[in-house]
């Protein structure tokens, strides 16, 4: 009598469960698919190329100088960073290695621009994170970074 029971019990432990295990399989995200580059107007793709060099250089004045005077950086895991000059102390140190970036997406309005994208650093293959720059400009002047807030694509380390 207690075989039927128990056969009913695990029937219906598996029946139960087996949606759920199936859908926490497939929640898995598939991987994912490098997005095609955008080729940006010259003013905007000065910016990625003038900050590819400066921090492949580890020169952080001269990141620093990209910015806007009252610029922020936001860096994964950092508190914000707002500033030339603090924006040049967070930089010092870091950078010395070849950075490559890439446009996903730009727009464009008057005196303001974004640029979303992703960036490799040295000689790994594919993307290390994505990041997004949002840019000022007075008059026709040149284009600052008002915002950089990166992240990497891999998750982060248990500690």
């Amino acid at each position: 009598m207690r075989r039927p029971f128990h056969a009913a019990i695990l029937l219906t432990t598996v029946l139960l469960a087996g949606p759920a295990l199936a859908q926490h399989a497939s929640s898995a995200p598939p991987p994912a698919e490098r997005l095609p580059d955008v080729a940006l107007p010259a003013a905007l793709d000065r910016v990625l190329r003038d900050y590819e060099r400066a921090w492949s250089a580890g020169d952080g004045k001269a990141l620093a100088a990209l910015f806007a005077e009252d610029g922020f950086i936001l860096q994964s895991h950092q508190p914000p960073v707002r500033g030339r000059d603090a924006i040049a102390a967070a930089y010092a140190g870091q950078g010395g290695s070849p950075l490559r970036l890439r446009a996903l997406a730009y727009a464009v309005d008057r005196s303001t621009a974004y640029i979303i994208g992703a960036y490799t650093f040295g000689g790994n293959v594919g993307d290390t994170g994505k990041f997004t720059l949002t840019l000022t400009r007075a008059g026709d002047g040149p284009w600052l970074i008002f915002s950089d807030m990166d992240n990497g694509n891999a998750p982060p380390r248990a500690r």
